[in-house]
């Protein structure tokens, strides 16, 4: 047995005890974030086929679920809105008494600690769909851009704690700080989708938020999924354009990029774990394929090792059933 190693791994992966002792990766309540889609009116619950256990509901619906949210100890909440009228401006997306700065008001009146951030995108608010304004067919990006700057201050002087523009126009996290510094909300934080993907794992996320382009997709400004060094041009500029956080979107198949992210820049990196990603599990889950929650647990687990400091994630409200 002179041969047999001295080193034995498999002294410390023993026991529960042990194992927890030397983990390296933990997954906490707290570094989750859950997406929240608002519908306008009272009284509004809807089911959303593609993501089963999420609802659109109304401003005083969600208010309802915030207490549970802030009792399982998540990070905060990351508001979509679904308004009733869309026109070809987008002009819902920065009414001051539109659906998102109804709801951020309420949340902050109710919890004024719990952190709230907005998305910062024109999709649900377009008649066509598309994440711009049109002009001869085309997404336009300064003009799109400013209107994306005058939607993320409607959102700030509601209240929000930090806007997410997930557009992908050029230049939009330096117009957002611009407009946000010059009216006196300096403290309100960018949470950028700095690589975000033209990705086929948004399907569910585009019923639930009533996005789905009428014409074309969005390969003309999303990234395509082959490329990463593209993704870390993405992700410096909004560094250089003075964004606080960096987002990669999707998260499950983008790990390299996360990880590279993580080396690369010191500032905080988020992941979404998109609503494709989650509604597959759940299918296999649903099926008896899988254990859903062990399953949900590791993926989740892979994200944060990769080198997300938090992930937006549908499981998040799920938190505490998941981590028993």
């Amino acid at each position: 047995m002179s041969s047999f190693p001295t080193y034995r791994p498999r002294r410390l992966r023993r026991t529960a005890g042990l194992r927890a002792l030397i983990r390296e990766t933990v997954l906490d309540p707290r570094s989750l974030v859950q997406p929240v889609f608002v519908l306008e009116g009272e009284g509004r619950r809807e089911q959303i086929e593609g993501l089963p256990g999420i609802e659109r509901m109304s401003t005083d619906e969600l208010v309802g679920e915030v207490d549970d949210l802030v009792e399982s100890g998540i990070g905060g909440v990351l508001i979509f809105g679904v308004p009733d009228t869309k026109d070809e401006s987008a002009s819902a997306a920065y009414d001051p008494d539109g659906v998102v700065p109804q709801a951020v008001r309420a949340i902050k009146s109710r919890v004024p600690d719990f952190p709230v951030i907005t998305d910062v995108c024109l999709c649900s608010y377009t008649d066509h769909g598309h994440c711009g304004l049109i002009q001869d067919g085309e997404v336009v990006n300064d003009l799109s851009v400013e209107v994306i700057a005058r939607t993320a201050l409607a959102h700030a002087e509601a209240g929000a704690d930090l806007v997410a523009p997930s557009d992908m126009m050029d230049g939009r996290v330096a117009a957002i700080r611009s407009a946000l510094d010059q009216d006196g909300h300096s403290n309100v934080a960018i949470l950028s989708y700095a690589a975000k993907y033209s990705s086929a794992l948004y399907g569910p996320f585009r019923e639930a938020a009533s996005s789905t382009p009428t014409f074309g997709d969005r390969r003309g400004y999303q990234m395509d999924p082959a490329n990463s060094r593209e993704a870390l041009r993405e992700l410096r500029q909004d560094v250089e354009q003075a964004t606080d956080i960096l987002m990669i979107k999707p998260a499950i198949a983008y790990l390299d990029i996360i990880a590279a992210a993580k080396e690369r820049f010191d500032l905080p990196i988020a992941a979404y774990n998109t609503s494709g990603e989650y509604a597959m599990v759940k299918a296999a889950g649903e099926k008896g394929w899988i254990d859903e929650s062990l399953v949900a647990l590791e993926l989740l687990t892979g994200i944060r090792r990769a080198g997300a400091d938090f992930i937006v994630t549908y499981w998040a409200s799920q938190v505490t059933e998941l981590l028993g």
